[in-house]
């Protein structure tokens, strides 16, 4: 069968979209020696960097785990005024410059705020701080896992929770044995988009704390000091860790259950 110009079309620009974006991972993934992989691993502060990395990142899915749960739940199932405008903010973190995100925090979180003198009296430091870096992630990558999970929500029927409630099930009951079980494929993609997103992101992290330093600042560190030579090792590391989690979330997306 003879093939139309727009097959021919179609097939060029994916070719050269995925030329774009598999050129430059390619060679940086082949430009640092086995030897140099290996040595890096070894080194203590980039096991540290890479670990404060994944460690902070999933502080940040659990929190946004936790308090995004309810808030998807309500969105999917509810209809009100001011629902549009509830969306637009939710997905604001992602369209706000980086940077922006980081001085933002920290003008709500320094000492010139109340809320920044209350977590003075508390002790809590967000500054130069793991506490400042979670809250960095967990405000850059919350939107991904909402909206993951609200999709979730929307693609199971509600005929099936007011059966259960019909039946005599409160709420609670219906959500933990209903609507969770059905929806669970879709928050732990939202789990994994939101760990990834947050594995990423610089910006807004260097401005609140460049110590401890996460593996993009690492990376960022090494650059500006020594060059590609030393920085393509730490950041090969880092891509097998996102490669991981998008695989992972990859393999999820193809055996999610059609909608109910």
């Amino acid at each position: 069968m003879k093939r139309e110009p727009f097959f021919w079309i179609t097939v060029s620009c994916g070719f050269v979209i995925m030329a774009f974006i598999l050129l430059p991972l390619i060679e940086l993934m082949t430009a640092p020696s086995l030897t140099m992989l290996k040595e890096t691993i070894q080194d203590k502060d980039v096991v540290r960097s890479i670990w404060l990395s994944i460690y902070t990142a999933g502080l940040a899915a659990l929190i946004s785990f936790i308090l995004g749960t309810p808030l998807a739940y309500l969105l999917a199932r509810s209809n009100f005024r001011g629902k549009q405008l509830v969306e637009g903010i939710i997905d604001l973190p992602i369209a706000i410059p980086h940077p922006v995100v980081g001085i933002a925090i920290l003008s709500v979180a320094g000492k010139n705020h109340w809320i920044g003198q209350v977590f003075s009296e508390l002790g809590i430091r967000v500054m130069g701080s793991v506490t400042g870096i979670v809250m960095v992630l967990t405000f850059v990558g919350i939107p991904f896992y909402l909206n993951a999970t609200k999709n979730g929500f929307e693609s199971i029927s509600p005929r099936l929770e007011k059966v259960s409630r019909s039946l005599g099930a409160s709420m609670f009951s219906t959500f933990f044995r209903i609507t969770f079980p059905l929806a669970w494929r879709s928050m732990l993609i939202g789990i994994i988009m939101c760990c990834a997103r947050a594995i990423s992101e610089f910006g807004a992290v260097v401005i609140i704390a460049y110590h401890p330093m996460i593996a993009p600042v690492m990376i960022y560190e090494r650059f500006e000091a020594y060059g590609l030579r030393y920085s393509q090792p730490i950041a090969v590391w880092l891509v097998s860790v996102c490669l991981a989690l998008f695989l992972i979330l990859r393999i999820l997306t193809i055996r999610s259950p059609k909608e109910v």
